[in-house]
């Protein structure tokens, strides 16, 4: 439970009367962009008995080595507490940017912020002069981040709420949020509105052999929902490390097809793998077609054709990701007639150090119960297999090589609680229950990512699994990225790093930008499709 911290916002007040109400401070620990024009640094909530104006708000900056690349800080009104909230200790009305609203998520919306006061080129401390009458009952402020074009991705802002005046008076105020908070900086690839699309859902994302960085995910242009709807699979890459992307390229699009309009045609939930013998990079989503724009989870049905079932589809490039080919339709090879739906990861997939390329996949069976699995290629792509379910009631799942010939399999578990994990030797065969089952990595019933980076590829110098999700058995928030040295049996609270703290969608995907780094593209509660980068050495601390 977080514990309130009350403390003077001024040092030396003892013989000043402090001002007549209490400031209640949160700071906010979502991504900070470099696009946008306005990040939520600080909340501030003034529950206005007896003050009539805000004078000031001072932030300290002076443990800030990163201050150079600050733009702006800014000081907003953001109006006041419905009536019915009280009692709630909310610290917003709304939300001052919207990552949902086509053309809203760049800046704060004028219609529910006022901005007080703004300071460019901060130094170590920064005065927001606002000067601002308060209106009778709760009042709600926030301080507004802006970085410079260019700013490194590393970089990291951390300041202090030094102090609030009220009527001329310091103010007393409680901190509801950790000590010790560091904005992290991050890159929306896509937002609401971008290329005509209402949505852009489900992230996979690979490093190539080359060092270039692709990122998938599927391009919902009515609306946020799942298949069926008109969603194709789009395709971001970046060739230095994250800091610029592409225009977008759609890799699988069946447009108008049988007959049947764009959104009774649709594909989505990629998975994405580099086969690193050649370079040749796969994608695998699901098509589904006629099934009269509802749920294709229930809507799809037992049978192999496409007027009854989804289709499980493919693509591939052999030039880095620039070009794909022709949709390759692999249903025929692995689907069980007696299946309902049968669909990849989705996120990514792994190619085997004897040069297996592996899939997760996920099925719903002839008893209509989803399982988790996987799909495997010993011949490049040409042909694809499938064996035994790894654990029934199980859906979204990733894997790796644990060592070399055995998967592990981490699996969204419906039973929710915890992530479900397993092992098969056999490519799929045979599968045992690993030790950390149910028990390890709590979850909300949402996709995770897993990754495997082996000793000789990490300035570390240790087999180590990094995985990401939303840290929390209620709600998709507090994503964060994790660190195993021990194979994956246990998670230590030293090796983990929270990224954004609010709700969103919640689905995450890790790779390995270069020996040092991690990248994951994720659903965060600031853009639809957010990038951001950590550096191996902070995020595992234990020797």
């Amino acid at each position: 439970m977080r514990k309130f911290i009350l403390l003077l916002c001024l040092a030396g007040l003892a013989s000043i009367a402090p001002a007549a109400d209490t400031v209640f401070v949160k700071e906010a620990q979502v991504p900070v962009l470099l696009e946008r024009q306005d990040n939520v640094m600080f909340y501030l909530r003034i529950p206005a008995r007896e003050s009539r104006v805000l004078d000031q708000v001072v932030l300290d900056f002076s443990r800030c080595a990163d201050r150079a690349s600050v733009a702006a800080v800014k000081l907003y009104y953001g109006g006041v507490e419905a009536r019915q909230d009280e009692g709630k200790n909310r610290f917003a009305p709304v939300g001052y940017i919207s990552s949902f609203s086509a053309g809203k998520t760049l800046s704060a919306y004028p219609s529910y912020s006022v901005k007080c006061a703004e300071v460019t080129r901060p130094d170590k401390r920064v005065v927001l002069q606002a000067d601002y009458e308060l209106y009778p009952g709760v009042n709600f402020f926030w301080v507004s981040l802006q970085m410079k074009p260019g700013t490194s991705l590393s970089a990291k802002v951390g300041a202090e709420l030094a102090s609030v005046s009220l009527d001329g008076k310091k103010a007393l105020c409680h901190r509801v949020s950790p000590d010790g908070i560091v904005h992290r900086m991050g890159i929306g690839v896509r937002h609401a509105g971008n290329d005509g699309a209402a949505a852009f859902r489900i992230p996979g994302l690979v490093t190539t052999n080359e060092g270039t960085l692709l990122g998938v995910y599927d391009v919902r242009y009515n609306s946020s929902v799942d298949l069926q709807e008109h969603i194709d699979v789009g395709l971001s890459r970046s060739t230095d490390g994250g800091k610029t992307w592409e225009p977008m390229r759609l890799p699988l699009s069946f447009g108008e097809y049988g007959g049947l309009p764009a959104a009774q045609n649709g594909v989505g939930d990629p998975s994405i793998l580099v086969d690193t013998k050649n370079n040749t990079v796969w994608i695998a989503a699901a098509w589904t077609h006629g099934m009269g724009n509802q749920r294709a989870w229930w809507s799809s049905q037992r049978g192999m054709d496409l007027d009854h079932t989804a289709q499980l589809v493919l693509t591939k490039s052999t030039d880095d990701g620039k070009t794909w080919s022709e949709p390759i339709n692999i249903t025929s090879q692995v689907k069980d007639p007696s299946w309902r739906f049968l669909l990849q990861g989705p996120g990514r997939g792994i190619t085997m150090h004897d040069g297996t390329l592996v899939f997760p996949i996920q099925f719903i069976d002839s008893t209509d119960v989803p399982n988790a699995g996987i799909m495997y290629s010993r011949d490049a792509g040409k042909s694809w297999h499938i064996h035994n379910l790894a654990r029934t009631n199980t859906t979204e799942a990733q894997v790796v090589e644990i060592e070399e010939g055995v998967l592990m399999l981490n699996m969204r578990d419906n039973r929710g609680g915890s992530r479900a994990v397993a092992i098969t030797r056999d490519l799929g065969r045979t599968w045992t229950e690993h030790e950390s089952s149910r028990k390890a990595l709590p979850e909300p019933v949402c996709m995770a990512s897993l990754i495997r980076v082996e000793a000789q590829d990490n300035v570390l110098g240790r087999d180590i699994l990094l995985f990401s999700n939303p840290n929390t058995t209620k709600g998709r928030n507090h994503i964060t990225v994790k660190a195993s040295l021990d194979g994956g049996v246990t998670w230590l609270p030293e090796n983990q790093i929270m990224l954004d703290e609010e709700d969103s969608w919640g689905y995450t995907c890790l790779t390995m930008i270069d020996p040092e780094t991690v990248g994951i593209l994720y659903e965060s509660s600031v853009a639809h499709m957010t990038f951001q980068t950590l550096k191996l050495t902070e995020l595992i601390r234990k020797k």
